[in-house]
């Protein structure tokens, strides 16, 4: 089905082939709903396509352009368990009972604890923070981290971001006396872990409607049952009752970076809490910026592309408690010290990954020569460090639009090998996992349609490999179909501007669900060509009508990068950014793809 549409659809300058490998189609858009939708963004035929490209109707347009939390905040009690947990949670505030949290190690595991800490600061507490080591523990509370956190004092253990399955570790915890309140996001099977409550919008009896909700997200809500709670019970700490609207900038960092589907109250969570990201009230966040180079704060690039992966990184390849300290910390001192150390653990963790990606790419090259047509992508390696194997999973993803997965053991990681895929749109990498651990191919594993994780014996990987590969084969038309690349608009290079990015901008915050729109510049004349750090491509798209700059990251030495040195005339997919440089605001193009034409 997916070939048929590749060989009928309308082509973009009849483009089939692109440099990546990719065919362009230009989106549609219903002229009746574009005409209907143009009032509501003041008659601009753009925005009004863009809207209708994305299923957006005249009812919802409003809302949608200014998404904010009074529209789409949820009822806290509508969450299975949230109201327990509230209870709970005040009466050991009240109490001053002795509580930790147990964050997992990635942005929306820190972001999510950080947001606890301050809340229980506003009541003049301190709250613990035990992160789990990857590479000694992996994800999520074990037996022995919750025997530990009961022997050291703990009188309450909240998990965030992790635990709702966890069943052997809530099972030690219940053995031992130690109360847990789980607070997660991921999807769940029938069987429930006994803990004193378990908030999560994908438990399979939870009916608010919030399953696309990142931990983060959640735990927003629960400090807002929290407030509401004491509230009804007349009670608050000197001064008042916490103020959370300014924890929204940890709400919409976690939100970001776990890539959780931008719409309903998660839009809102990310533009509001962009706008309170750029008032720089956390101290860690400012820090963290500065060592990176940045000045503001405010955009979702910002968010996950220079403050993610240094949050990142102390997870990867370092020690995975600083990213939680330093959003929660609110010593301007103390924060400098943590965001220059994640600072430097991210560059040892590009490091890392440089070393692995090359290596992976060299396996997926004589995979394919081999076997052209096989559909999917399987690496490994002794010494291939665990935190950065999904990166290099998404990046040989990325440049071969197939189903990737990348695997690593030995050199003090462990004998046991540890795996992480990444997928394209209609392959779910996770049921494959899934089926192959049924099946005793691999020891464990699984995860979601777009990511999965798995561990095997390092002898197994070549019959992990085979089995993979015979299940993709079922596969063909979906990823033909993954290979579709939409373009929204047409552009002329004289056209781009920063008053054009900030109309653009209206339609916001984009990410997961809500896509970037992409733009399509017609035969321009390549000028200025220059590799730019390790392996960019910098330069200049021309035509009689106008300039615009542009670049090509990573491209060096690929397909695209050559494309772009020819010196011929190119079709070209990106993109518009808009930053300041040397006090002055410019707009380039971040190239995607291209063709010569």
């Amino acid at each position: 089905m997916a070939e048929a549409a590749r060989q009928t659809s309308t082509r973009l300058f009849e483009v089939d082939q692109s440099a990546t490998g990719r065919f362009w189609t230009l989106a549609d858009a219903d002229e009746a709903l574009v005409r209907r939708l143009a009032p509501s963004v003041g008659g601009s035929d753009l925005l009004a396509r863009l809207l209708a490209s994305r299923g957006v109707d005249p009812a919802n347009a409003a809302s949608y352009l200014a998404p904010t939390l009074r529209d789409y905040f949820p009822d806290p009690s509508s969450f299975a368990d949230m109201d327990k947990a509230a209870e709970i949670v005040l009466d050991a505030i009240l109490d001053k009972k002795r509580v930790t949290v147990f964050a997992d190690y990635d942005v929306d595991g820190g972001t999510s604890s950080a947001i606890l800490a301050r809340y229980f600061r506003a009541w003049g507490l301190d709250l613990g923070l035990y992160v789990p080591d990857r590479l000694e523990e992996g994800y999520g509370p074990s037996p022995a981290a919750f025997r530990h956190l009961k022997d050291i004092g703990s009188d309450l253990v909240i998990t965030v971001d992790c635990g709702a399955a966890a069943i052997a570790a809530l099972n030690e915890a219940e053995s031992i006396d130690l109360p847990i309140i789980v607070i997660d996001h991921h999807l769940m099977s029938g069987e429930y872990p006994p803990a004193a409550a378990l908030v999560n919008p994908n438990r399979p009896d939870d009916t608010s409607g919030c399953g696309h909700l990142a931990a983060a997200g959640v735990v927003f809500v629960f400090v807002a049952a929290l407030n509401r709670l004491a509230r009804e019970r007349g009670i608050a700490p000197e001064g008042g009752l916490p103020d959370i609207m300014p924890f929204l900038d940890l709400c919409a960092l976690g939100t970001l970076c776990d890539m959780a589907p931008l719409h309903g109250v998660n839009r809102a969570f990310v533009r509001q809490g962009l706008t309170i990201m750029a008032r720089d009230q956390n101290p860690g966040l400012r820090a963290l910026a500065d060592v990176a180079g940045i000045g503001k704060t405010e955009t979702v690039y910002h968010a996950t592309f220079i403050l993610g992966p240094r949050l990142n990184a102390g997870g990867r390849v370092g020690d995975p408690w600083i990213a939680a300290k330093l959003l929660a910390t609110d010593d301007r001192q103390e924060a400098v010290e943590l965001a220059e150390r994640l600072h430097a653990l991210n560059d040892e963790r590009k490091a890392v990954e440089s070393a692995i990606l090359d290596l992976a790419m060299a396996q997926a090259e004589q995979a394919l020569a081999r076997n052209p047509e096989r559909g999917i992508l399987v690496a490994s390696g002794e010494g291939w460090h665990p935190g950065v194997i999904g990166i290099v999973a998404g990046r040989l993803k990325d440049r071969y639009h197939l189903p990737s997965i990348v695997i690593g053991w030995g050199e003090g990681l462990g004998p046991v090998a540890k795996g992480s895929g990444r997928s394209v749109t209609g392959v779910n990498i996770g049921d494959a996992i899934s089926m192959a651990a049924r099946e005793g191919i691999i020891l464990s594993g699984g995860g979601h349609a777009m990511a999965g994780g798995l561990s095997l014996e390092p002898d197994q990987v070549p019959a992990f490999d085979d089995w993979m590969v015979a299940h993709m084969a079922q596969f063909s038309a979906e990823r033909t179909a993954a290979l579709e690349l939409k373009i929204d608009a047409v552009l002329a290079p004289g056209a781009a501007s920063p008053a054009l990015v900030d109309q653009i901008a209206q339609i916001g915050p984009f990410g997961i669900g809500s896509p970037e729109p992409v733009f399509a510049l017609q035969s321009v004349h390549v000028t200025g060509v220059r590799q730019v750090g390790a392996n960019h491509v910098r330069f200049i798209a021309e035509d009689a009508g106008g300039r615009l700059e542009c670049i090509a990251w990573r491209a060096a030495d690929t397909p695209l990068g050559q494309v772009l040195t020819n010196g011929a005339r190119v079709h070209l997919i990106g993109k518009l950014k808009a930053d300041e440089w040397n006090g002055r605001r410019r707009v380039q193009l971040d190239v995607a793809d291209a063709v010569t034409g």
